[in-house]
């Protein structure tokens, strides 16, 4: 009976009195892209496994111990999907996306699920923030997306991350670059954890992203990828560094950036922060110009990042960071008998098809424990109707923080009035704001 009132291990619910804080960062991440000419996208929830296999590598974590794999009713292989990029080049390919106008441009908030031990601001479903530049191999294209993520922390008031860039060149390049690395950790071997000796066969270059102290340690004394581009790679990487900083953002190399899906090429990054603890990502991507011919697409470049929102949050809490408070209540409408609930039930839906945010009673409370709601919802006004007012035809309304009241009709000039006591409230309040400045 425990397992129907407790949610799965490595899930989370967003309660009422939460949301507000999850709505902010996803109204600012959108708008945010908007501004550099990214449209939202939705992908379904699951994929065909195949998809993941191909985009994100067989020989990948994700791939091999985390995706949420199941066969359907048809006996079809189908995963819950672990990243958005995959998804969002199927989706393009699909629907002919790539024969507009260039470059696309996508954003997506998403759930995402990755069977993964839940520690701090990691759970097993979370949500990503990301965006794809489809289209351009430009470095610009590069230095926009990488300003968009730097714009995006900084406008939700994350502090202390640092962005970290490399290269990992091209399928030309790395080749030479698989043996020298290989080399070296062969003489490694027996010192390296179970799992970067099998990475040392599938792929080498994993191994520098073991979290594993030892492998760390090993990877610190490795060949730098940097150092064996070839001219195009590392031209475009020098590009990328000046165009950076003619943005006035500020990075380090770092080699052993290398990602942990297989589609990237050249240019990665990652934004990371020890302000919940050891230092962590919050965001990551990178350039990823083979994948729409991996999935059966045209020859076209690729570049963007994924951010997970469970992370972010944290991190703006460890800030300090400023989130504005959820909309409060402007008229509650108390009422006292029958007659009078249903007029206030009347006036209270006026009110909302005007814009306000009203409310009124609807669990039968005494007057006494209505007001005491309206206290505690935080309510502006307050306004209470009984058989005296529906009389006369006007009711008091006060403000709850004790400042005033006056009489207002409940005839046709009702919402006359109200909008002009309530544009004088916030006159009044914006005076109360520049006395104390």
């Amino acid at each position: 009976m425990e397992m129907l009132t407790k949610a799965p291990k490595g899930t989370q619910d967003i309660l009422p009195g939460d949301s507000f804080r999850w709505q902010y960062i996803e109204d600012t991440l959108i708008d945010i892209a908007r501004l550099y000419g990214f449209e939202e996208i939705r992908t379904p929830t699951f994929e065909h496994t195949e998809l993941f296999i191909r985009s994100v590598g067989d020989t990948t974590d994700v791939v091999q111990k985390e995706m949420y794999t199941f066969n359907d009713k048809k006996d079809r292989s189908i995963t819950l999907k672990p990243e958005g990029t995959a998804g969002t080049v199927r989706a393009a390919i699909e629907h002919g996306l790539t024969g507009g106008q260039l470059p696309i441009k996508a954003c997506y908030i998403t759930p995402c699920f990755r069977y993964e031990k839940p520690q701090a601001g990691r759970f097993r479903e979370f949500h990503q923030f990301g965006v794809e530049n489809f289209g351009s191999s430009s470095p610009s294209a590069d230095a926009e997306v990488i300003a968009l993520a730097d714009q995006a922390l900084r406008t939700l008031g994350v502090t202390k991350i640092r962005l970290m860039l490399n290269s990992i060149g091209c399928l030309d390049c790395r080749p030479a670059y698989h043996t020298a690395l290989k080399s070296y950790l062969e003489a490694h071997r027996e010192e390296l954890c179970p799992t970067c000796q099998e990475r040392l066969v599938t792929n080498p270059m994993r191994v520098l992203d073991c979290k594993s102290p030892i492998c760390a340690e090993i990877a610190e004394g490795a060949p730098k990828v940097i150092d064996y581009l070839c001219g195009d790679c590392a031209t475009h990487f020098d590009s990328v560094k000046k165009r950076l900083s003619a943005l006035g953002i500020s990075y380090e190399i770092d080699p052993t950036i290398v990602r942990g899906l297989d589609y990237y090429t050249r240019t990665v990054f990652e934004f990371v922060t020890d302000a919940i603890g050891a230092q962590g990502t919050v965001c990551g991507g990178g350039r990823y110009d083979g994948l729409f011919a991996e999935l059966g697409g045209p020859s076209m470049p690729g570049m963007g990042f994924g951010m997970g929102l469970e992370r972010l949050l944290l991190v703006m809490e460890a800030s300090g960071a400023r989130i504005p408070e959820p909309d409060r209540c402007e008229v509650y409408i108390a009422s006292m008998g029958a007659a009078a609930s249903v007029e206030a039930g009347r006036l209270t839906a006026q009110l909302r098809r005007e814009g306000f945010f009203a409310e009124c009673d609807v669990m039968d409370r005494s007057l006494k424990a209505q007001m005491r709601y309206a206290d505690k919802i935080g309510a502006a006004y307050s306004m209470v109707l009984g058989d005296n007012e529906l009389k006369a035809a006007s009711a008091t309304l006060k403000r709850m923080d004790g400042r005033g009241e006056c009489k207002i009709s409940l005839g046709e000039s009702f919402m006359e009035e109200l909008y002009q006591i309530v544009l004088g409230r916030q006159e009044d309040d914006l005076l109360d704001a520049a006395e104390k400045l």
